[in-house]
């Protein structure tokens, strides 16, 4: 029952009247991306982006906050999970076992790494396993996650903070950066969704690069990226179990939006889906997605990250770079 509960209460007037401003401000600025995506030939997702970063003062607008919040979190996840509708069994197939076995490696490695950056930087170890197991994970959702149940500390909510906006700020500079890197090293498609599902932190960052290259490259990276999701539930519980504390831990499940996409992906699959239906979602997916990146594209601030201090920024950076150059040196196995 819990778990629809925030769209019981989204249905109440003064919560709509209070998200509208915001919503509506990404939903003009992913029209005027899909108007230049189709005069000028590039990727709608890299127009939401950038329309979306010239627009973040209206960010700290308390009017616009709340809907733009929405947006780029609960429009992303149910995008995301509608996208479930366009995959079948038979599509994961042909990914193969080596991009199952690759998430494997490289979430526990990173994890592993972070842990010894922070060491390395003179850090707690908590700041190492919240940063590691956001950039192995899921970003900022991993951090979220991962810091309600860390050994309360004072440091632990500005640490969290600054994990949020660092794990954000390199996710969007990788969503631009990786698609090119990944070209230019000679992969194709399904090749380049791998890559970018394996090593981009957040959802958002990983659609918004995958179909920036192509249909199939994003349906790649989408599902390659819900692996790593999925695998958050058995982190956090290995660290409440390391750390011996449950102070402030909740319950732990599935995200949603995980059981949505893996529901649609079956249902597609045995043809409960009418091909009608299915292209309707895959519109109203595409949509919801352009429409989350704007909202992004206007809650990224990259400048307050550098501002939070040169130790954190190495730990994160370092690790970030770790888990693209493992991804790279198990490329042999997608």
């Amino acid at each position: 029952m819990s778990t629809f509960l925030p769209a019981i209460r989204l249905l109440q007037p003064d919560r709509l009247k209070g998200l509208a401003p915001g919503v509506m401000l990404a939903v003009l600025i992913a029209l005027a991306a899909t108007f230049l995506s189709e005069h000028y030939g590039a990727p709608v997702m890299l127009f939401a982006l950038l329309l979306g970063m010239a627009f973040h003062f209206l960010w700290d607008e308390p009017r616009c906050a709340a809907g733009i919040d929405f947006a780029s979190k609960t429009l992303l996840r149910l995008g995301v999970g509608l996208l479930g509708a366009r995959i079948t069994f038979e599509k994961i197939g042909a990914l193969g076992f080596g991009p199952i076995l690759l998430v494997l490696v490289s979430v526990t490695a990173t994890i592993g790494f972070g842990l010894l950056m922070a060491r390395l930087f003179r850090r707690h170890w908590t700041f190492g396993m919240l940063t590691g197991g956001a950039v192995a994970i899921c970003g900022a959702s991993a951090a979220l996650a991962i810091s309600a149940v860390l050994p309360n500390r004072p440091e632990r909510e500005k640490d969290t903070l600054f994990t949020v906006i660092a794990v954000t700020g390199l996710s969007t500079i990788a969503m631009i950066a990786y698609p090119i890197l990944f070209t230019a090293l000679g992969f194709d498609d399904r090749e380049i969704g791998v890559m970018i599902g394996a090593t981009i932190h957040d959802v958002a960052q990983v659609v918004g690069a995958g179909y920036a290259v192509s249909e199939e490259a994003g349906d790649t990276a989408t599902f390659v990226k819900l692996l790593r999701v999925s695998l958050l539930p058995v982190v956090v519980i290995s660290i409440m179990l390391f750390a011996r504390r449950g102070e402030g831990a909740r319950g732990v499940s599935l995200p949603s939006f995980v059981v949505l996409f893996a529901a649609l992906v079956v249902a597609n699959s045995i043809g409960a889906i009418p091909a009608v239906a299915a292209a309707a979602l895959s519109e109203i997916s595409r949509w919801l997605l352009v429409v989350a990146i704007s909202a992004l594209g206007m809650k990224t601030a990259l400048k307050e990250m550098f501002a939070l201090g040169a130790g954190h920024i190495n730990v994160v950076v370092s690790i970030t770079l770790f888990l693209m150059a493992l991804a790279l040196g198990l490329s042999v196995l997608v």
